[in-house]
C-alpha cells in the first residue's frame, strides 16, 4: 500500500474527522479511501453518461462576487432549461438547475465545475 502526504486546511480536518466517526472507520486513512471511492463512483456515473440526458444539477458554492459559476452557466445556456440560485448562510450559494443535452456537453460542464476547486458540492440526478 502506498503512503501520500496531504495538507488539509481546518475545515476539511473537521470533515475527515467527521466521516470517520459517523462511519466507524479506524482511522483516517479509511475515511480518505472512503472519500475516493465514493468520487470515484461519481467520477464513472459521469463517464458513464450517453445520448441525451436529463436531470437535476446541485452545486453548493462559496463567495456570490466570483463570476466562476456564471461563465461555465453562459457556455452551456443551451443545456440549462430552468436555474434556481439561492443564498446560504456563510456566503455560500445554492444553484440548482434542471438539466437537458447531450451526454458530452453535460459532461463536460460537471468537469469544469468540479476542476475549478471552487464547489462545496456538485451532484447530478439524472432523471
Amino acid at each position: 500500500m502506498g503512503i501520500v502526504s496531504i495538507s488539509l486546511d481546518e475545515e476539511s480536518m473537521e470533515a475527515l474527522d467527521g466521516i470517520q466517526k459517523k462511519f466507524g472507520l479506524k482511522g483516517r486513512s479509511e475515511a480518505v479511501r472512503r472519500a475516493i471511492n465514493a468520487a470515484k463512483t461519481e467520477a464513472q456515473n459521469i463517464e458513464g453518461l450517453s445520448g441525451t440526458v436529463e436531470g437535476v444539477l446541485i452545486i453548493v458554492k462559496k463567495g456570490h462576487s466570483d463570476p466562476w459559476m456564471n461563465l461555465i452557466q453562459a457556455k452551456h445556456e443551451n443545456e440549462i432549461k430552468t436555474q434556481l440560485h439561492s443564498h446560504l448562510k456563510d456566503h455560500k450559494c445554492l444553484e440548482v438547475m434542471v438539466i437537458s443535452g447531450e451526454a458530452e456537453k453535460l459532461s463536460s460542464m460537471l468537469k469544469e465545475i468540479h476542476s475549478t476547486g471552487k464547489a462545496d458540492y456538485v451532484t447530478f440526478v439524472k432523471s
